[in-house]
């Protein structure tokens, strides 16, 4: 416990509608209730609590630390953090969103120590482009940059990905074509409106309105006269908003004309240049698609399996939650099933299968869904753990850890494994 209570500055964005999300009292310890908590509302007090009790605790101690190793004739270096005193962080530390490679925790070392070799890491660095937001890192900018409110935040995050202006990618945010478009045409007519220092300005003069020490007339004004203009201008010479047909050296099978790329609402798509007196249209191979009933991203592949309905070839198609197995009959015949993996389900012996969520993050699950309902986000390995026997194990690749573990609770079998971080940890 520090000498005197902690007292923290509010932040000039914090609009200090409402009270503090904090127990009710710090003795009421995770443990002590959860018997009477559901596994969520349980996970999230624990995680409300030791928030909380961190918050009150002394400053960390902690050096940053760059250790270089002697072996005979070469140098080896670790670069990284020695933790002198833990105070909070022995209770609660950030998650892998918000931390980098460079908060690596070292072991507290002296001249002199043997040290056992786990594993050598050559690395060649090239500058590398700031890596894609993730939900936490883009927050972290829309406040660093004074752009929203708190309460606004999940607004933003919905509406990029509804609108379809980026797309989700082992967990960071992709500009889609659409978004491009969009973006450029926006600061092309709206330059005043699209600088990033306009709207942290503006939620400025909004809280002197609020405190009385400005005039909302005046402010309104100011905004709406040039604001007005440029919106007048902008209907009268843009059109609908999408990026423009490719043309092709296609021909159209149907008329003749011919066949140019098109954006649709689910992406890119073939379509004859005479629509819509010929109404021709087919999916890219390998690319977005925007034919409806064919998924965002079309792409076919031929299989060895029978259609179990009407017996034409099965194919392997690509749509919004990945790739699945379709009849090649589509629309006459719409029977379709889950790529396996190979692997069986270890509650029911059911065929593995690779899925996605609405919010496109990929998860595993048991093929006999919703009778079992099996589920894991880390992907299935065909073997057997050494330890207990099951007969799963998964790849965990996060940027804390890359291992192949036991799936089974309370089995702490682990294996390293080389690589790169491939998935996000899901974070509470």
């Amino acid at each position: 416990m520090p000498e005197k209570s902690p007292v923290y500055k509010s932040k000039k964005s914090a609009q200090e509608a409402h009270e503090a999300i904090r127990p009710t009292s710090v003795l009421r310890e995770p443990r002590n209730i959860k018997q009477y908590l559901a596994p969520e509302q349980y996970r999230l007090y624990k995680l409300i609590w030791k928030r909380f009790l961190a918050s009150q605790m002394s400053p960390a101690l902690l050096e940053q630390t760059s250790v270089d190793v002697i072996a005979n004739k070469y140098t080896f270096r670790a670069a990284g953090t020695v933790v002198k005193f833990p105070s909070f962080i022995s209770l609660y530390t950030e998650s892998a969103d918000e931390t980098s490679e460079e908060d690596k925790i070292l072991p507290s070392l002296k001249e002199g120590d043997a040290l056992k070799t786990i594993a050598i890491m050559p690395k060649q660095h090239f500058t590398q482009p700031p890596p894609r937001y993730t939900e936490a890192s883009l927050v972290k900018e829309l406040e660093a940059k004074g752009i929203g409110r708190p309460s606004t935040y999940a607004a933003i995050l919905s509406t990029i990905q509804k609108r379809r202006y980026t797309e989700k990618s082992e967990g960071r945010f992709n500009p889609t074509e659409l978004g491009v478009v969009v973006t450029d045409l926006l600061i092309e007519r709206f330059p005043g409106l699209m600088d990033i220092g306009f709207t942290a300005k503006m939620e400025e003069n909004l809280d002197e309105i609020e405190e009385a020490t400005s005039k909302w007339v005046k402010v309104v004004k100011d905004f709406y006269v040039p604001f007005n203009k440029e919106l007048e201008e902008a209907v009268e010479t843009v059109g609908k908003v999408k990026p423009k047909d490719i043309a092709t050296d296609q021909v159209c099978e149907k008329c003749g004309k011919p066949m140019v790329i098109k954006w649709g609402r689910h992406g890119r798509f073939m379509a004859c240049s005479g629509f819509p007196e010929c109404k021709n249209a087919k999916p890219l191979e390998g690319q977005e698609s925007g034919v409806k009933g064919q998924g965002s991203n079309a792409e076919v592949q031929q299989t060895d399996e029978k259609c179990p309905k009407c017996g034409s070839p099965m194919v392997i198609k690509s749509g919004r939650f990945g790739r699945f197995i379709a009849c090649s009959k589509y629309p006459e015949c719409k029977t379709t099933k889950p790529i396996s993996m190979g692997i069986k389900c270890p509650e029911d012996g059911g065929e593995i299968v690779e899925r996605r969520t609405k919010r496109g993050k990929i998860f595993f699950s048991c093929g006999n869904y919703p009778k079992c309902k099996f589920a894991t986000w880390y992907r299935p390995v065909s073997g057997s753990c050494p330890d207990c026997g099951a007969g799963i194990l998964v790849e965990k690749r996060t940027r804390k850890e890359q291992s192949l573990s036991c799936i089974k609770k309370g089995c702490n079998y682990k294996e390293e494994l080389p690589g790169k971080a491939e998935q996000p940890e899901e974070v509470i």
